[in-house]
């Protein structure tokens, strides 16, 4: 088993489209419509053909609440790995990223957090080298 895609809620879909691909320098790789119902994905340009991030439109309102309980929270709705946190935050900074917190050492890794401007907290991780 593996897992190929995974979910996050955003409140406009054509914002966050922008912002993972904008900003965080996704690839666009599924884009469906059907009725009011938009199938929308991303990747990571470095593995086109790996995990897909669907960025689901908050229209539940269970979906909503558990949004909005989270972010209030300050609890990352996604984490993202990497190899230089510092790198991609000064990268995202530049392309227009807003950071909740600078990268910071903890216990195991350097974490960083950012607004997705579309109602989520993302962690970059970056893990410590033994």
């Amino acid at each position: 088993m593996k897992i190929k895609l995974t979910s996050i809620y955003v409140d406009d879909q054509e914002k966050a489209l922008g912002f993972y691909t904008g900003v965080l320098g996704f690839t666009k790789k599924a884009d469906f419509t059907n009725g009011p119902f938009r199938w929308l994905t991303v990747v990571s340009p470095d593995d086109p053909d790996g995990t897909e991030l669907q960025l689901a439109l908050n229209d539940n309102p269970a979906a909503k609440t558990y949004q909005q309980a989270i972010f209030k929270q300050g609890q990352p709705a996604l984490m993202l790995f990497t190899d230089d946190v510092k790198a991609d935050h000064e990268r995202i900074k530049a392309n227009g990223g807003t950071f909740a917190m600078a990268p910071t050492a903890v216990t195991g890794a350097t974490i960083a957090q950012l607004n997705d401007t579309c109602g989520n907290l993302i962690q970059l991780s970056q893990l410590a080298r033994w």
